[in-house]
């Protein structure tokens, strides 16, 4: 989507960190801007910040981890508006670093019900209607850093909330029909409210990542990324597979026998035959 003058763009987790900053972003290209999240005096505060820019803005207090409170978003942004165009599915929190042995279960079970069903909820409640809809749309997900490789030790929960995110995103790129965009947004170590303040203060300004995402979205392509050091981590990771293959699992002619999509290829063709259409 290359153009979102007079667009209507949903954004969950939109009142701080990188969810303001595209809702100001978004809302500068002229589109009318909706956030959400579970704080109803940060939204009015970042409500009124966007009416100040002069973007047209409103708020819906809505919690990501409920279905119900997805279908009531969605209600509310199609009675408010008319239609909506994109679904930025920011919506994300973090837990205590610990070792994965002594991570208390209820720590998996918090955050992926944020990080990764929230994703999922939006992505099939928006999903769904903008098909109906039938015009250009767009889901864009939160994934980071992390979805492409392990950033730090003690952080494994919510690295692997990202892998997740990658997983699912992928899936829908190939699974929707053309007219939606599907874009996973890749943000390294940026300032945000997601862990102390201390240490987040020391990430890329939240500004200078979106002027950096921006021309990406536009450009529809599948990965938004911006930290240039993260080429370097993800070559390791490459380097370690490559020589792990080449070691154990080298080619040979034939190989392509068990390839999952080769050996399914006339079952995925029927499948993406059938891809999900307006009614």
């Amino acid at each position: 989507m290359k153009d979102f003058k007079d667009k209507v763009v949903v954004i969950t987790g939109g009142a701080t960190g990188i969810g303001f900053g595209f809702a100001k972003t978004f809302g500068k290209e002229g589109a009318k801007i909706l956030i959400s999240g579970r704080r109803e005096n940060r939204l009015q505060e970042a409500v009124e910040a966007l009416t100040d820019l002069g973007v047209e803005a409103k708020y819906k207090v809505a919690d990501a981890t409920k279905l119900e409170n997805w279908e009531d978003l969605a209600d509310f942004a199609w009675g408010a508006f008319g239609k909506v165009d994109v679904i930025v599915n920011n919506a994300g929190m973090m837990v205590p670093h610990s070792p994965v042995l002594e991570m208390p279960i209820e720590h998996f079970q918090a955050i992926f019900n944020v990080n990764f069903f929230g994703v999922v909820y939006g992505s099939q409640v928006f999903g769904k209607r903008f098909i109906e809809q039938g015009t250009p749309a767009a889901i864009y997900n939160l994934g980071s850093e992390n979805s492409l490789f392990h950033g730090t030790p003690f952080n494994g929960v919510y690295v692997a909330t990202k892998h997740s995110v990658f997983a699912i995103t992928k899936s829908l790129r190939e699974e929707l029909p053309e007219f939606i965009d599907v874009s996973l947004i890749c943000p390294g170590f940026v300032v945000s409210e997601l862990g102390p303040e201390e240490n987040m203060q020391l990430g890329m300004p939240t500004d200078q990542f979106i002027e950096i995402a921006m021309p990406q979205i536009k450009a529809n392509e599948f990965y938004v990324v911006s930290h240039a050091y993260n080429i370097v981590r993800i070559g390791e990771e490459y380097e370690q597979l490559k020589s792990a293959y080449g070691t154990y699992a080298p080619r040979y002619e034939g190989d392509a026998q068990y390839d999952i999509r080769t050996a399914v290829a006339p079952i995925l063709e029927e499948q993406m035959s059938h891809k999900l259409r307006p009614t």
